[in-house]
């Protein structure tokens, strides 16, 4: 059998015919087909918007430092960058974990410090209880709230236990407060 330029052509047309009623398919609101953007569409993943900004960070009047909180990867993380002048200096991820019904962050420090957290958003502020695990070892609890004041400021308040629980103690008590 001989294939001929107007068999060609055919298959070729028949071909570029299916691909498209296949890409009308997939974009039809009633597919089967799963969303791209799950991340963007569920009200779960912008429990933590408020937070997402330009910050001036302080400790009752004094300036301690700054934070650049983005969305990013299609909506599904939240990307903290914070500073402080003398150096300090971290950054988290923070996401939620559809399959646990949580909220995670996992921050890491110029330092070598790493703390895991994991929580939840309820009445108007994200709940976080976890581990901060120091390079020297050092295992600590942490509990970290925080709080939305509104659409210029942000409270983040963190305690830390050193014995397992017993006794916790003020890590920080931080104001952010929106960059003009």
């Amino acid at each position: 059998m001989r294939i001929t330029d107007d068999y060609r052509k055919s298959v070729f047309v028949c071909l570029l015919t299916l691909v498209c009623v296949f890409t009308l398919f997939a974009q039809t609101p009633n597919s089967t087909v799963p969303r791209a953007d799950p991340c963007a569409s569920r009200p779960e993943y912008k429990q933590f918007d408020f937070w997402i900004g330009e910050w001036e960070v302080k400790s009752g009047e004094r300036t301690v430092g700054t934070s650049s909180i983005q969305k990013i990867v299609g909506g599904c993380i939240i990307f903290e960058n914070y500073s402080q002048a003398d150096g300090y200096q971290g950054k988290s991820l923070n996401f939620f974990d559809a399959s646990l019904g949580k909220w995670r962050q996992t921050w890491v420090d110029r330092m070598g410090n790493v703390s895991e957290f994991s929580g939840e958003f309820k009445d108007t502020a994200m709940h976080l209880e976890g581990e901060t695990h120091r390079a020297d070892g050092t295992k600590i609890l942490r509990r970290m709230t925080l709080f939305n004041l509104g659409p210029e400021r942000v409270r983040q308040y963190s305690e830390r236990s050193v014995d397992d629980g017993k006794t916790w103690s003020i890590a920080y008590d931080f104001t952010y407060f929106r960059k003009r």
